[in-house]
């Protein structure tokens, strides 16, 4: 039985020119780049060829970029950084961000003794940016604001732009987790008020195990992972040549292929809604999944009251052939409630099922998942 996978926003598939490239590096880069001998050269020629890669896609410079196993570690590092570095007292966040974020910024505030502070969310999952800059106007303390782009569960896209003036105009720092975002939308860091940003290769086709994490140049931080001088004395340990060049690369495909293969997944994910909807006539969507310039459009959130009755909902989706994500998904396959689905309706009850699609999901996938969704409207 083949799988119809649609779990992109978990993790996306490896491209394959990029790990056609990854096994090209494996046999190219086998020296540690700090090495002074020509082979070690030639790794370090590859690892900066594809930072300044990076940076040129996401423009800004290539000093700015850092190489960190993903999302999470980068979440923590730019986190724990504001706090020891940057004399941070306060951090902002909000109620339906990441664990990554959210147990760092818990952690680390207990830790340096500062006060956690979650914005408010409405119904749909927007934040309060009025109470964001209230808070923000009241100085007394050293803040850092991190509020994500996309939301990995319901889709929903932050103003980045405006976040980021406001921080400015109050004298606060701002980290973003981006890795929803990028690679699928054109972000500016050397243009965006920001001083964090977090991404990581999976989420756009490349390996997992490898992200960057942006610093602004304005900020003086020290290492978060102490060690040996590499990535500029930000982060000891000796780096993953293949999997850092096979980011660059994914990067560079989903660069230059973004407006093509966004009308492609939009698309898919618009036909797959009408489907479902037909399917089961009281379906809904959480957050603002089909607000198209408020939304990721690789993601769709929904709850489904018709299904109800069967608690191993997902665990029964697999058995058919659909790999699918609840709000979250306990090992045994029954569904628990997501802390952002909470944040959202504390009392919401009905099935929830993320939908998340990408460049490499096709008709023939959406069609056969609408099939095997039917057999359980019957």
């Amino acid at each position: 039985m083949n799988t119809i996978y649609l779990d992109h926003a978990a993790s996306t598939p490896l491209r394959p020119e990029v790990k056609a490239y990854m096994l090209e590096l494996m046999d190219a880069s086998y020296a540690n780049p700090s090495s002074t001998h020509s082979a070690g050269r030639k790794a370090k020629a590859i690892l900066e060829a594809s930072r300044k890669s990076i940076a040129k896609n996401m423009h800004c410079l290539a000093a700015e970029i850092s190489f960190c196993s993903g999302g999470t570690e980068g979440d923590n590092t730019a986190i724990n950084l504001a706090l020891r570095d940057l004399g941070v007292k306060r951090v902002i966040t909000s109620p339906i961000e990441h664990h990554a974020v959210l147990h760092a910024a818990e952690t680390w505030c207990k830790a340096f003794k500062a006060e956690l502070v979650l914005l408010d969310v409405d119904a749909k999952g927007r934040i309060d940016y009025q109470q964001l800059e209230k808070l923000l106007q009241d100085q007394s303390k050293s803040t850092l604001v991190s509020l994500m782009h996309g939301n990995n569960e319901i889709g929903n896209i932050n103003d980045l732009s405006k976040i980021g003036h406001l921080c400015r105009s109050n004298n606060a720092y701002f980290h973003s987790d981006t890795v929803q975002t990028v690679g699928h939308f054109p972000l500016n860091l050397g243009e965006l008020p920001i001083d964090f940003a977090t991404a990581s290769a999976h989420k756009f086709h490349g390996p997992k195990g490898v992200g960057f994490l942006y610093i602004n140049r304005r900020l003086k931080v020290d290492a978060f992972i102490k060690g040996g001088s590499q990535e500029r004395g930000l982060r000891g340990g000796t780096e993953s040549i293949v999997q850092i060049g096979a980011m660059a690369k994914a990067l560079e495909m989903a660069s230059a292929e973004m407006t093509a293969e966004k009308q492609h997944i939009l698309n898919l994910k618009q036909h797959f809604w009408k489907g479902l909807k037909a399917l089961f006539p009281q379906a809904y969507v959480n957050g603002l999944g089909l607000v198209e310039e408020e939304s990721l459009y690789t993601v769709l959130n929904v709850s489904l009251p018709e299904l109800a009755t069967d608690s191993m909902l997902l665990f029964n989706l697999d058995l058919k052939g659909l790999a699918v994500s609840g709000g979250s998904a306990c090992s045994s396959g029954s569904l628990q409630q997501s802390h952002v689905i909470s944040s959202l309706n504390p009392n919401h009850s009905d099935p929830v099922i993320r939908f998340s699609f990408s460049a490499l999901s096709t008709e023939t996938e959406i069609k056969r998942a609408l099939e095997i969704l039917a057999e359980l409207s019957v």
